[in-house]
């Protein structure tokens, strides 16, 4: 069948008229074909599926019982828009006694979002033109980015090494790029490495922004979720609403990832462009969906108690790993542990090597039905998630003790 006249039509933002034609397999792809021919060959043995990054419990009951309620509520049922207040009043508070930020003003300096990843895909709009750069870190969320180039903007990539606890090395930008860039964009804690940023990187950010004339969008969607200490927010950073805006989401930290909710909040400029485009590309998200999330947001010690249970995990987790010969780290918040792949693994004297993190993850799936994420954007590395599906602490126990089993019997190199 000839092409169709459409086929011609197409941005070349997303491929122009080889849209659609490419036979490369993305690696979420090549995860899933892999998980599902694993459960084929081996009916009888259970995957243990860690690549999973979403919670594995839903909200709490006092959240789903708000929207029950809310959404039977006629006052409810029209357009949210940028509202409403309740909400942004409720984002106040939650971070002045979560995080320590005090007087965001939720008139001016605080709007809901549908998700941070909505939030990450509008900000561009506000401020790439062609040619403009903006600033990632990789491994990373690509969102941004993506949009940016949307825009007719580009990416510099700065790299997140180990060495560097996976903090960017701002002084690594060239001054070509710095020239032209609009948007510095951080995640912390992050996503896959689990790294969370200290309050001396934060205040070595702010004044970098400022010497270079930029802004930051620092995605704190796992903000809450720490291990030890208190949740850090770059907003506690003397002048760092002058330059800096914080996407926050109930998703991990609630338990509301399909709920899609969460908030834009800091430099009152940032945030009313975003409400702009905002206004522009949805009307808002249901504000029974809203009211739930005020809730939710009164209830900090929701939060509290899904960090002990990942924190528990993230332990026996490490220790799985560690049995196994992987210099496996607890990091100090959200529910990725990211650890370096191996180079081989080795049983009863047969070898197999791995060219790549993507190699021995789907190696991991084959062999021994276990599912993580690689990264090899910075070095050999897989993410596993402890949002593994398991109900109560005894299973949690069983799940790492058979991942410890089915790798005892291999040696692993990593050098």
């Amino acid at each position: 069948m000839s092409d169709s006249y459409i086929q011609k039509l197409f941005a070349e933002r997303i491929g122009g008229a080889e849209y659609g034609k490419s036979t490369a397999i993305y690696k979420f792809a090549k995860i899933k074909m892999a998980k599902a021919e694993a459960r084929k060959k081996n009916p009888d043995i259970p995957l243990i599926d860690m690549g999973v990054g979403e919670p594995d419990e839903m909200a709490y009951p006092e959240v789903v019982e708000t929207l029950q309620q809310e959404a039977a509520r006629p006052e409810n049922r029209g357009y949210a828009d940028n509202g409403g207040m309740g909400f942004r009043e409720a984002a106040a508070e939650y971070m002045k006694k979560v995080f320590g930020v005090k007087e965001l003003d939720p008139e001016t300096e605080i709007i809901h979002s549908i998700g941070s990843k909505t939030a990450l895909s509008m900000l561009p709009a506000a401020f790439v033109n062609p040619d403009d750069y903006v600033i990632m870190t990789v491994p990373g969320y690509p969102v941004l980015g993506t949009h940016a180039r949307y825009y007719g903007g580009r990416v510099h990539n700065v790299e997140l090494s180990e060495e560097n606890d996976f903090l960017p090395n701002l002084g690594s930008i060239p001054r070509n790029v710095l020239e032209k860039a609009k948007i510095l964009v951080l995640n912390y804690p992050n996503n896959p490495t689990g790294a969370s940023a200290t309050h001396k990187f934060f205040e070595q950010a702010v004044r970098f922004a400022k010497e270079n004339k930029l802004i930051i969008v620092q995605d704190a969607a796992y903000g809450a979720l720490v291990f030890k200490g208190k949740p850090l927010s770059i907003l506690s950073v003397p002048g760092a609403r002058d330059v800096a805006v914080e996407l926050h989401s109930l998703s991990k930290s609630y338990n509301m990832t399909g709920w899609r909710i969460g908030f834009v909040c800091g430099n009152p400029m940032i945030v009313k462009a975003y409400g702009d485009i905002k206004d522009n590309s949805d009307s808002g998200q249901f504000l029974a969906i809203q009211k739930a999330g005020v809730t939710a947001l009164k209830k900090p010690a929701i939060t509290e108690k899904i960090c002990q249970k990942y924190s528990r995990r993230m332990d026996l987790l490490v220790q799985a790993l560690r049995t196994a010969g992987f210099a496996a780290t607890k990091p100090n918040g959200s529910f990725f542990l990211y650890t370096r792949a191996p180079h081989s693994a080795t049983r009863d004297g047969k070898t197999t090597e791995f060219d790549s993190a993507e190699a021995f993850s789907q190696w991991l799936i084959g062999e021994q039905l276990i599912s993580t994420v690689p990264w090899d954007e910075a070095g050999a590395y897989i993410r596993l998630s402890v949002t593994f599906e398991a109900m109560g602490e005894k299973e949690e126990k069983r799940i790492s003790d058979e991942i410890a089993k089915r790798l005892a019997p291999y040696t692993f190199a990593f050098e």
